[in-house]
């Protein structure tokens, strides 16, 4: 049976509106995929490495054909470790709020760590930048307390779904689908939990074919 990685990009826990319609997902998905693997990651309570000067400079030394130093191969071991356990999935799911219009700096590092070259994605002069990532479905539960449909001004403000699905994209997902949980601050509790438990039904159905 296929593995799915579910990846919880909310501290909230029962109070996240993204986590609830994504449980909701992984919940039916479970019952229509008996045997599948799930692994349950939680960004805000797992030990991510710092992706900082030592990384970095690995990196680069790796990319250059030099031999990093101890301390350098290491922390690029760490980095290898998120990559390998990311590359091992057939089936992401991911629930993501949105903050300050883009998404929680937690995923950032995270997809910071993820996006590296020969490991995600390839590049040559004659072809480009491409991603290596391919044949894989992705649902994404997004959560924003404003509005920001499609066509109005303040779709300009959402920093949040494009930046992820461009980044899923650049790692070689093409088949990303996804739910907008929207508004569930601007304009009360009640309207905020009306259209929470629409995505989740829409979560469920869209599970049964995932």
């Amino acid at each position: 049976m296929s593995k799915l990685l579910y990846i919880q990009a909310s501290p909230r826990a029962d109070r996240s509106h993204s986590r609830k319609v994504a449980d909701s997902f992984v919940e039916t998905y479970r019952q229509e995929h008996r045997g599948a693997e799930i692994l349950t990651l939680d960004l805000f309570h797992r030990d991510l490495p710092a992706f900082d000067g030592e990384a970095v400079n690995a990196k680069y030394r790796i990319l250059h054909g030099e031999k990093p130093t101890e301390v350098e191969r290491k922390a690029w071991r760490e980095v290898e470790a998120i990559i390998s356990e990311f590359t091992a999935a057939e089936k992401y799911v991911f629930a993501v709020p949105m903050w300050n219009f883009g998404i929680p700096y937690r995923l950032k590092q995270y997809l910071d760590i993820l996006v590296q070259p020969t490991y995600t994605f390839s590049y040559t002069p004659e072809d480009g930048y491409k991603g290596i990532i391919t044949g894989r479905p992705v649902f994404v539960a997004y959560a924003r307390g404003g509005a920001y449909p499609a066509g109005t001004e303040a779709e300009g403000y959402d920093f949040q779904k494009p930046y992820l699905e461009t980044i899923l994209a650049f790692m070689g997902m093409s088949d990303i689908r996804s739910v907008v949980v929207e508004p569930t601050l601007q304009e009360g509790p009640d309207i905020g939990k009306a259209k929470r438990d629409e995505a989740i039904a829409k979560a469920r159905e869209m599970a049964r074919q995932f």
